[in-house]
């Protein structure tokens, strides 16, 4: 491999020549917590991230993801009509109070789910989907799997206290950002502030949804068990931030002690994107092909998030292989594309080439062979 570094430059604006300073997170009065950038993936705080605890209705968030996604797969439709059973009718906790042995449109359900937390839409959903709510947490639980949530497993739709249905603050913040980034239109939903449905008016239970006009979802949870949770995100100036807070001691508190959180990250930090997907960022010479040479750059678009004010050179290292056969395939991984700044490694993705670069024939690979030898030979 050779290392080639391009000229080092100015990522974020210089607002002072002196240090920045950023104080430490405030500790939350909760059992566990994280806050990351939703582009940059970057952790900014965490606290018991990693431990197993009961999720309560945040587990509806996975619920919700997996009906929203067999909408835009276009295997439902909005309007597709949902049987409610005598179990989905008759179950306990909150509700949307549909009626049993009705239909009710999916886009209603969802609406249940996400701002009602409604448990008899959300089973539901779920037998409509899988046939019952046990096949469906197992659909949940291979969603969680591909999404690294490697800490979760889930018994049922709706987040009613079961044995083994555990999650983890950091496992949820992963299903926040799937449903922030995969489906941005249903979204929309989870900023909904009331929905009405057979006569009655329901509010979200997210407080922050009327307090902080940056906050547009996501969830709330609650159960003697679980506490009080939230999984919050907000936009801000371009930024967006992902909170879940869990186990906390009152809906009060959940709300105060998330703001706490998102106020913090908003105030000591900034995100901004340094490469946009498929940007050319280096174009390197290709022996034995058609083609003598190859655009290279990432697959997706890189964003960095550091303290807010930071005045840096940001030192970008690309290492590849010295010499580049022929053939080449479009998004074949080609090296490494290193982001550090004052010594310490900020991003690091792999580098991809943007364009194919086929073999050429058999004189031109002999002659390529050729020259090959003595670039060696010489080097």
């Amino acid at each position: 491999m050779r290392f080639l570094s391009a000229l080092t430059f100015l990522i974020f604006s210089a607002l002072t020549q002196a240090a920045v300073i950023v104080p430490k997170a405030p500790d939350l009065d909760s059992s566990a917590y994280i806050l990351l950038d939703a582009d940059s993936g970057e952790v900014l705080v965490e606290h018991n991230a990693d431990q197993s605890l009961p999720p309560a209705s945040l587990t509806k968030m996975m619920t919700s993801y997996i009906a929203v996604h067999e909408l835009e797969l276009g295997n439902v439709a909005e309007n597709t009509l949902v049987p409610i059973s005598e179990k989905a009718w008759r179950k306990g906790g909150s509700k949307m109070f549909v009626k049993v042995n009705t239909q009710v449109p999916l886009i209603d359900l969802l609406r249940g789910i996400i701002v009602q937390s409604g448990n008899d839409a959300s089973v539901a959903v779920a037998e409509y989907f899988a046939g019952s709510e046990e096949a469906y947490a197992e659909w949940m639980n291979q969603y969680a799997e591909r999404f690294g949530m490697t800490n979760t497993h889930f018994v049922n739709a709706t987040g009613w206290p079961a044995d083994n249905h555990l999650t983890t603050a950091r496992d949820l913040s992963k299903l926040a950002l799937h449903i922030i980034k995969d489906h941005p239109h249903y979204y929309e939903l989870y900023a909904e502030k009331y929905f009405e449905y057979n006569n009655i008016r329901q509010p979200n239970r997210n407080k922050l949804l009327w307090r902080d006009p940056s906050v547009d979802g996501l969830k709330t949870g609650h159960t003697d068990e679980a506490g009080y949770c939230l999984a919050a995100s907000a936009l801000k100036d371009g930024t967006r931030l992902i909170a879940v807070v869990m186990g906390t001691r009152s809906e009060e508190a959940r709300a105060r002690e998330t703001q706490k959180l998102l106020a913090y990250g908003f105030r000591y930090f900034e995100t901004r994107k340094v490469y946009t997907g498929g940007e050319v960022l280096q174009t390197n010479p290709v022996w034995l092909g058609k083609d003598n040479k190859v655009d290279l750059g990432v697959e997706k678009e890189l964003f960095l998030t550091l303290p807010r004010g930071l005045k840096g050179e940001l030192e970008v290292n690309i290492a590849t292989d010295e010499y580049i056969k022929a053939p080449i395939t479009k998004g074949q991984v080609m090296g490494t594309l290193t982001l550090s700044m004052d010594g310490e490694v900020r991003a690091e993705r792999p580098l991809i080439a943007l364009n194919d670069v086929e073999e050429a024939g058999f004189f031109g690979r002999l002659m390529g062979a050729i020259k090959l030898f003595f670039a060696k030979l010489f080097a």
